[in-house]
This record gives structure tokens, sequence and C-alpha cells, in this order.
């Protein structure tokens, strides 16, 4: 999917948000940066660290369904993708600019499934 990084960030952006755990998230992340595919996109984490949400093409929600993880609507309200968070209490982890305007989301469901199987492979060693 290829998605422009040119949009004026005092326009709404239409996505959809996908919510995982800190962990699982963090180790997608790293799967997804050292990917030779599509980029990731910008990413929020919660102010308590407990999540991290990717932002996704809109229209994602409707089909998502990778256990673990929840796949909102922004209800055609879209995001100001600004420096600060749009989201009180969040922060970006992924911060626009430095990132695609949104993860793919095939190429993140294949992120998420290779971070469960390491996250599982690291949790029986102990």
């Amino acid at each position: 999917m290829e998605i422009s990084r040119s949009v004026n960030p005092c326009t709404p952006v239409s996505c959809d948000v996908v919510t995982v755990p800190a962990r699982h998230g963090l180790e997608a992340v790293d799967i997804l940066r050292r990917g030779v595919s599509e980029g990731v996109g910008p990413v929020l984490h919660d102010d308590g660290g407990q999540t991290l949400g990717f932002l996704v093409p809109p229209g994602t929600a409707a089909g998502w369904d990778v256990p673990g993880s929840t796949c909102t609507e922004t209800d055609g309200r879209g995001l100001r993708l600004t420096p600060e968070p749009p989201v009180e209490g969040s922060d970006w982890l992924l911060p626009p600019g430095d990132a695609d305007l949104a993860t793919d989301p095939a190429v993140l469901r294949a992120a998420l499934g290779e971070a469960a199987r390491l996250i599982e492979a690291a949790d029986n060693c102990r």
C-alpha cells in the first residue's frame, strides 16, 4: 500500500487506530522498522505506557480480527497530525513526519503475529 507523506498538518487525516498492549506493540514497531517492506506510520502510547495505538487507513476496523488488539474507527472526525498528540494523556512514540501517514494493515497484522511468537518464545525460556 503506497501512502503519500505529503499532508498539511492542519488538515484532518482520516484513519482508524489499532490498539495493542505496550509490550506487543513495541515488538511490532521493532519488526516494522527493521523490515524491508512498508514502513510504520505514527504510533501513540498512552500516558501510563500500557498500550500503543497504530494509525491505519480508514475502513480497517471493519475487518480487523487480530486477537489481543482492537481497531477503532475515527468516524470521519480525523486527526491533525501535529507534534502535539491528538488524544489527551498520550504522546507520540513515532511522531508524524518521522513516519508514513498510516501503517498498512496487512503489514501490521504480520508484524503483530511475529511479535506474539517472539514474546511467547521469550516467555517459554524463563
